[in-house]
C-alpha cells in the first residue's frame, strides 16, 4: 500500500472508502490525548464529516503553532512525523504551514490505522 496522496481530500476519500474513517478519528484523538492536547471532535456519538475533521485539525494545528509551540512539537513527536518531512514544508505563512502539517498528521495516522487493520487478527 502506497501512502502517496496528493491532498487531504484524496486521503480522506480513500480512508472512507475502506470503512476505516472511524478508526482514523479514534487514532487522532488517542494521539492528541497522549500529547495532553484537547482535540474532541465527536459530540454525543455524532460523527464528524471528513471535511469537518480536516478543518478542525487544521485550526487546531494553527492554534498550537501560534500559541503553544512546545505542545505542537510534542504532538508531532507523539504522532511520529519525521523531521525530514517537516523540513520539506514550504514556509509561506502560518495558515499554509498548518494546512501542510495537518495533511502530514492525517497521512501518518492513516498509516497507523491501515497497518493495524492489515496485521491484526
Amino acid at each position: 500500500m502506497r501512502f502517496n496522496y496528493p491532498n487531504t481530500k484524496t486521503l480522506l476519500s480513500s480512508v472512507t472508502s475502506q470503512n476505516l474513517y472511524g478508526n482514523l478519528v479514534t487514532q487522532l484523538q488517542k494521539d492528541f490525548s497522549l500529547a495532553n492536547i484537547d482535540f474532541n471532535v465527536l459530540q454525543e456519538n455524532k460523527t464528524i464529516s471528513p471535511e469537518e475533521l480536516a478543518t478542525a485539525l487544521r485550526e487546531k494545528i494553527y492554534q498550537l503553532l501560534l500559541e503553544r509551540f512546545t505542545e505542537y512539537l510534542n504532538l508531532l513527536y507523539v504522532i511520529d512525523i519525521p523531521e525530514q518531512t517537516l523540513k520539506q514544508i514550504q514556509v509561506t505563512d502560518a495558515v499554509e504551514v498548518a494546512d501542510q502539517v495537518a495533511f502530514l498528521i492525517l497521512k501518518r495516522e492513516w498509516q497507523k490505522v491501515w497497518y493495524k487493520k492489515q496485521y491484526s487478527s
